[in-house]
């Protein structure tokens, strides 16, 4: 599992008239991989719900989602399973298919929601969507599930 994951102060997804939107919170694109386990959707939730990326009151990243009260918007993107090491086109044979990828993307989401207490908002799986965010800091990070 690997997730793009950025701090913002706003994000949106929008798709054929459907729209969600968070105020600050996370941004977070997530691709699953074949062999992810329950291990790595449970993982996957406690380190996003987790993740001190958030200033404190000396401006250091000492505080998470969690913290602050923040949301967070799950975006389904199989592309960051994407292997472009031969030639120019990405091969996609490291995501998970849709019937695999789809309940454990769900599976994260809902982790994050009733283990965590977050507000979480997600895209429509396997839609082609319009992300706007304002990335704060920037900070972005890549987080690989063991």
């Amino acid at each position: 599992m690997i997730a793009v994951v950025t701090r913002v102060s706003a994000a949106s997804v929008e798709v054929e008239g459907f729209r969600e939107a968070i105020g600050t919170g996370l941004l977070v694109l997530l691709a699953v991989e074949p062999g992810d386990t329950d291990h790595a959707v449970a993982w996957m939730a406690k380190k996003l719900s987790h993740l001190r990326v958030f200033p404190d009151e000396e401006d250091r990243m000492n505080r998470s989602v969690l913290d602050i009260g923040g949301s967070v918007l799950l975006v389904s993107q199989f592309t960051l399973a994407g292997d472009c090491t031969k030639g120019h086109r990405p091969s996609f044979i490291g995501a998970a298919p849709p019937e695999v990828a789809e309940p454990a993307y769900e599976a994260v989401a809902d982790a994050m929601r009733v283990e965590y207490g977050l507000e979480v908002r997600t895209g429509v799986f396997g839609a082609a969507m319009q992300v706007h965010s304002v990335n704060e800091g920037p900070v972005t990070l890549i987080i690989q599930a063991p």
